[in-house]
């Protein structure tokens, strides 16, 4: 059965396609274009062209429904409209919702915390359990913090992109669709040598490199469970949803402590931030600013000319549709 069965089910096939030739996963777009697509049939539509009477209906705040949400569906929706004029459909470009204001705050780990939760990684069992990922822990939380990578492109990565001798990892299968080359320190390579040295079965160039003890792919939801309860040992409480720390803090923490290194080395923030972004695998400079600017502020008198630098390279601009 096909995803899209309304009437504009091939035009939205069709630009899903373009936007993932381009390089963008858009897994969150096609999620949305399905309930555009059961939103167009529930409205018995029979011709295309987005009017201005459907884009108001489409835009409608649902029950519970976040202002961030809310805004996403319509951006799609308005990226959508502009596709089909192109293509010849006239139809209507709604406007943006208000601009929402994102309450997420990263946690930053100070070193001491960190020392603290890799002292509980090594002390993790699991009574023999080999469908347990226990074993990948202590080296997977170690390569987060010291290498930024997302959770997502750590349980995907796969045993031909690992090059522990040379000291790189290779991401493919990024948040932004975006390959790139991770290095590694010396110090956690050798940590990713004992890593799979203390696998017991083949290291396959086709298989996953975080693996559990019988060999198969660890999962995001199942890391978690275990950071969770490697905070507990730490003695680090948990705000509970929406307070962290989360998972993601440790790219939240690498971030911010690569800065504090960039500048103690005495390198300009022209030339670093670029770096660190690309390194990250944003897709923009502005996304990277976020972290400049959270170092600012844990280390004032470390960054002292942030915001001036900042002010020049990300001038106030007002906010537009993204891709």
């Amino acid at each position: 059965m096909k995803r899209y069965q309304g009437v504009y089910a091939p035009l939205i096939e069709q630009y899903i396609a373009f936007k993932q030739n381009l390089g963008y996963k858009f897994v969150d777009a096609e999620y949305t274009y399905a309930m555009f697509d059961r939103f167009t049939i529930d409205q018995e539509l029979t011709t295309i062209g987005i009017t201005k009477e459907l884009a108001d209906k489409w835009a409608i705040k649902r029950p519970n429904e976040s202002n961030s949400t809310r805004y996403r569906r319509v951006m799609y929706l308005i990226q959508l409209a502009s596709f089909l004029n192109e293509a010849g459909y006239p139809s209507y470009i709604p406007k943006l919702p208000g601009a929402y204001k994102s309450t997420f705050t990263p946690y930053i780990f100070s070193q001491k915390e960190l020392q603290s939760i890799f002292k509980a990684c090594d002390t993790l069992k699991s009574k023999g359990n080999m469908n347990s990922s226990h074993n990948v822990v202590p080296a997977l939380f170690r390569v987060l913090y010291g290498t930024g990578i997302r959770i997502g492109e750590a349980v995907v990565l796969k045993n031909k992109n690992v090059y522990l001798q040379e000291r790189y990892f290779i991401i493919r299968d990024s948040k932004n669709g975006q390959e790139r080359m991770v290095p590694l320190s010396e110090t956690l390579a050798q940590v990713c040598k004992q890593y799979r040295k203390s696998l017991p079965g083949p290291c396959e160039p086709e298989g996953y490199f975080f693996v559990k003890r019988n060999g198969q792919k660890c999962t995001s939801g199942a890391i978690y469970e275990w950071f969770r309860k490697v905070l507990r040992i730490a003695g680090i409480s948990h705000g509970g949803k929406g307070y962290g720390p989360r998972l993601h803090d440790f790219r939240h923490a690498f971030s911010v402590y690569s800065l504090v290194q960039m500048a103690k080395s005495g390198l300009d923030l022209y030339y670093s931030l670029p770096i660190l972004s690309a390194y990250l695998g944003h897709q923009s400079l502005e996304a990277t600013d976020r972290y400049v600017r959270l170092t600012s502020d844990l280390f004032p008198d470390l960054i002292q000319d942030v915001n001036a630098i900042c002010a020049y390279v990300f001038p106030e601009v007002g906010r537009h549709a993204a891709d």
